[in-house]
Formats: structure tokens, C-alpha cells, sequence
């Protein structure tokens, strides 16, 4: 499923401005605690054949390749939280585990112009509703790509691997036929 995007020009990677600004002030990448986040590991099982594809969705400021996820929620377990993400970012729902099939760290520009070091716990959501009309419509990609595709596109290495090496965990054998 594919999600069209407001037409406009392309943003300028920020990355080497993220850089820059670490390096005047180190302090706030090593003085200080991470600050969490919840992410989605969205999946579903292929119609066409053995495997998984994995949901990737582009950020809204940037356009970069990311999967769905955001800040803890008053009230909401770690994988509450990532599901509501999946919802609101790109409108699927499902089966999330409770536990997390890994996490990675990235940095995050906030609001105010400053980075804050991130780190994001991932759950798995196994996705059995996709629907075209949720929070966050119109304003991101979506793609359903395979674990190598989705590998490739995101930029943070600790997400790479997560995706590539991704493995469902506790699926029931069902029938195929």
C-alpha cells in the first residue's frame, strides 16, 4: 500500500547539520541520558508465497525511510505505545508482542532545534487491517518492501540489521492453501 505525499520540493538532509551541532556541544550526546522511544515492527505474511514483508514509512520532515514509532504514553505499556504509532503514522493495526525484538539508538531533532539521542525499543506487530484513512494520511510514504529492501532504505546501522535479520516469533503454523 502506497500513501501519496504533499507535492513540494525536497528537504535537504540535515544530518550533516545534526553533526555540526554536536560537535559545538558533545556534552548533549554524552553528558546526558538517552531519551526513549517506542517503535513498530510492522509485518505481514506474503500472499504470493513463502516470507514476510516489512512496512517502512517516510518521516514527515525529512522524507527519510524509517519505521512507525514516538514517545512513551501516559497510561500505555511499550507496545500499547508503538501500536497507537503504527496506527496514527500509517494505519495499520494487529498482534504486537509485549516484548521487544530489539531496539536501536539514532538522534532526534526536537522541536527547539536541539538533539536528543534516542533510543527505540521495537515491537513486532504482525498487521491484519490496513486502512486508508488514519491520523497521519497524506502526510508520509508507505511501502511494503521485503526485510533486505527495508534494510537498505532506513539509515540508522542498528535498524538495518534488526530488519534484515527479522524472524516472526510466535506464529501458529497455519494453512497456506
Amino acid at each position: 500500500m502506497k500513501s501519496t505525499k504533499k507535492t513540494g520540493k525536497p528537504r535537504p538532509d540535515k544530518s550533516q547539520t545534526l553533526l555540526r551541532q554536536l560537535a559545538t556541544v558533545p556534552d548533549r550526546l554524552f553528558g546526558g541520558a538517552f531519551r526513549q522511544q517506542y517503535g513498530a515492527l510492522c509485518f505481514r505474511y506474503r500472499k504470493d508465497g513463502p516470507g514476510i514483508e516489512i512496512l517502512v514509512i517516510t518521516s514527515r520532515e525529512s522524507g527519510r525511510w524509517v519505521i512507525p514509532k514516538g514517545w512513551p504514553m501516559k497510561g500505555k505499556k511499550p507496545s500499547e505505545a508503538a501500536a497507537t504509532e503504527a496506527w496514527e503514522e500509517a494505519g495499520v493495526s494487529g498482534a504486537a508482542k509485549k516484548k521487544p525484538v530489539g531496539r536501536y539508538t539514532y538522534l532526534k531533532e526536537l522541536d527547539d532545534g536541539h538533539v536528543a539521542p534516542c533510543i527505540v525499543d521495537v515491537f513486532q506487530i504482525e498487521v491484519t487491517q490496513v486502512r486508508t484513512d488514519f491520523k497521519e494520511q497524506g502526510q508520509r510514504l508507505l511501502d511494503w518492501v521485503s526485510p533486505d529492501e527495508a534494510a537498505r532504505r532506513v539509515r540508522e546501522i542498528e535498524l538495518k540489521s534488526l530488519l534484515v535479520d527479522f524472524k516472526p516469533a510466535g506464529r501458529k503454523k497455519r494453512d497456506r492453501g
